[in-house]
């Protein structure tokens, strides 16, 4: 977990090659490549190849090729195409380079879990932790106006008896907790053709593999929320 001093030499050095090329990131096959190795390398965290949503004629369709894909744009191309934690730098490139124009999907369960919720309760959440200076992880906003707090992982498992002993529940806080075998889609890739997923509060250094866990969010979500009835 966590992350490397080879991960950070490998990912400094890459970097510095995107530079010295003078071209931009997040907009060539090589900021994907620089995505995966953060992910991988800094944060311990497995990355899997995802599917794009395309949208061809005004119709989405997924680019896994299935005409009746029912996730288009939001699933692994290949579970077992994994890139762990860890993995050397040229060795993900070249797991990577396998799957071009591929999403980057983080799976959950694993390093962490996440708690999902409305995009305006998690800003107000947000405000109201940093403002207590409670320790706080990684925060993503999606095109469809949702925000997922990673958190230590096993939530998924113990949201039920949080909320009972708090005296909610995830329909009142309108919150869901994806569980293990799941997927979340990682900046900077687009979302089910929707728009890209963005990072609200992007990873630190100092935080990396050390999230904080569901009940310190769960608190403020509820404060915010009952404030806002």
């Amino acid at each position: 977990m966590g992350f490397t001093i080879g991960g950070i030499r490998d990912l400094a050095e890459l970097r510095l090659g995107q530079r010295r090329s003078g071209r931009p990131r997040r907009q060539t096959v090589g900021s994907q490549t620089t995505a995966v190795a953060e992910y991988t390398g800094l944060w311990g965290w497995d990355v899997t190849p995802g599917a794009r949503a395309v949208v061809d004629g005004g119709r989405t369709r997924c680019s896994c090729g299935d005409e009746h894909c029912p996730e288009p744009g939001a699933h692994p191309l290949d579970a077992d195409a994994r890139i762990v934690a860890g993995t050397p730098l040229e060795e993900a490139a070249a797991i990577w380079g396998s799957y071009p124009g591929a999403a980057l999907l983080l799976p959950v369960g694993g390093a962490f879990d996440v708690l999902e919720v409305s995009e305006t309760a998690g800003r107000r959440a947000l405000v109201r932790l940093e403002r207590m200076g409670l320790p706080l992880g990684p925060v993503a906003v999606t095109p469809q106006g949702r925000a997922w707090f990673f958190v230590r992982a096993g939530a998924a498992v113990e949201l039920p008896a949080l909320l009972y002993r708090m005296g909610w529940d995830d329909a009142a806080l309108d919150l869901r907790c994806p569980g293990p075998g799941e997927y979340v889609t990682a900046p900077p890739s687009d979302l089910a053709g929707l728009g890209p997923v963005r990072w609200l509060r992007p990873p630190a250094l100092d935080a990396a593999g050390r999230l904080p866990q569901a009940r310190l969010l769960l608190g403020a979500l509820a404060y915010v929320s009952h404030r806002s009835v």
